[in-house]
């Protein structure tokens, strides 16, 4: 990923110097638990430990002789161990370094995630119990549909949130394995011991299963769950940006001082994050495809999920952890406009139809009649003269129901009676 959408944290974890020392630590916690078990020598895991090193440059060099990453490491690290340099990667196969480190990568980035996430559930949570006697109209088709409350909106990001997270807890802990169980996955010239000590202490289990590397549905999960979240992160994003319109002005992505909107126009403020996060998107959801052909390799192995992996696997996680820098940007500024909402609710009144269609059908005994007439004057009706003005000029209606009746079935607040309990409900989610 490029530097510009990458966080420190996220960026470091990814690096090749982390890559490596993480090779180094599961090395050296295998020869650790061999000198335990008796089959090198007890004092030999504590030098190699003092002893050992390695520089990414001089692996990078030695690879390009090598062809070989993993052979170019132990090399590079092998030249500071002396004669202990015979216990080190022994019995190991190259992927029990590469997918076990790679597991305890996709774990920590999973965990930055998590943490990730927490200020935006905040963020939505609030602004649900602030805004939740606020009217706004409801749209289907991107047309109004009837009036809801704004801060209903804010409790369904909440929700999708919390599943998101779910997922993500899922995949993390089904990525949370490792395997130290040789060339193709049998323990030919490896106890089982060392795998369950090597896991226990980097934080991973023992995978029950494997071949010469850990099987790649794991992985298309973890990658599907980051997806997921991207596409919620966008959901979120394109409704503000929908808000956010000219026309519309109902919500505004935040503008700060000395932030300029266009080069040409200095009227503009646009909402580019809320645009960025929803371009990101389209990048996480295009890692979903290779990560499940990942998962079909020839019998014990090939390595044509390896170059995928080196690009995707890192990528989204540095994108949603980006991404959910920017959502929080966004919903911690964001302008609501109720008063810009009570106003587009009131130029169009007939989002009331269904009620007045209620109540008229209750008096006249036919709900297929009642709904001719009130759809007859609602397609009819004009910010000149609304819905509410044409139902009490029209004899039918008036001879079912009074002006009072009338009115109560323009009333917004019906709609938020029953918001609160909604809310509730959704904020309860852990």
């Amino acid at each position: 990923m490029i530097d510009r959408y990458t966080r420190p944290a996220m960026g470091a974890l990814w690096s090749e110097d982390n890559k490596f020392a993480v090779w180094l630590e599961i090395e050296l916690l295998a020869s650790e638990k061999m000198a335990q078990m008796g089959l090198i020598p007890r004092t030999a895991p504590g030098r190699m430990r003092r002893n050992a090193r390695f520089d990414a440059k001089r692996i990078e060099k030695i690879e390009e002789k090598t062809r070989h990453d993993v052979i170019a490491f132990l090399t590079d690290v092998g030249r500071h161990l002396g004669p202990d340099e015979k216990y080190l990667h022994l019995g190991l196969t190259s992927s029990d370094v590469l997918d076990t480190a790679l597991s305890v990568r996709m774990l920590r980035a999973g965990e930055l995630l998590l943490e990730g996430l927490q200020p935006l559930l905040a963020h939505t949570r609030r602004l649900a119990r602030r805004y939740i006697n606020t009217p706004i109209a409801g749209r289907t088709h991107g047309v109004f549909a009837e009036p809801t409350s704004v801060g209903l909106k804010f409790a369904l990001w909440y929700a999708d949130l919390i599943r998101g997270r779910r997922r993500l807890k899922a995949a993390i802990h089904s990525i949370a394995v490792g395997k130290i169980s040789g060339a193709v996955g049998n323990f030919a010239h490896l106890d089982p011991r060392v795998e369950a000590h090597v896991c226990r202490k980097l934080g991973l289990r023992p995978a029950p299963i494997s071949t010469q590397v850990l099987q790649r549905d794991r992985h298309a999960e973890y990658i599907f769950a980051i997806a997921a979240l991207g596409a919620t992160a966008e959901k979120i994003a394109q409704e503000i940006r929908l808000y956010h319109r000219t026309e519309t002005g109902e919500m505004t992505e935040g503008f700060f001082a000395g932030q300029r909107g266009s080069s040409a126009m200095p009227h503009k403020k646009n909402p580019i994050l809320c645009e960025r996060i929803c371009g990101l998107a389209r990048l996480l959801r295009g890692y979903v495809a290779p990560s499940l052909e990942n998962v079909a390799l020839w019998h014990e192995r090939d390595i044509t999920h390896s170059s995928v992996e080196r690009v995707i696997i890192p990528d989204a996680t540095i994108t949603l952890d980006y991404m959910f820098h920017l959502l929080n940007s966004v919903l911690g500024n964001l302008g609501v406009h109720s008063e810009r909402m009570r106003k587009n609710l009131a130029a169009n009144d007939a989002v009331f139809s269904q009620r007045l269609l209620l109540a008229l059908a209750d008096r006249l005994g036919s709900r297929d009649q009642a709904y001719a007439i009130v759809q007859k004057l609602a397609l009819n009706a004009t910010p000149e003269q609304p819905l509410r003005e044409c139902a009490k000029s029209d004899p039918t209606i008036r001879q079912h129901l009074t002006k009072a009746e009338i009115d109560a079935a323009f009333d917004w607040k019906h709609y938020l009676r029953r918001a609160r309990m909604i809310m509730n409900r959704a904020l309860a989610q852990k």
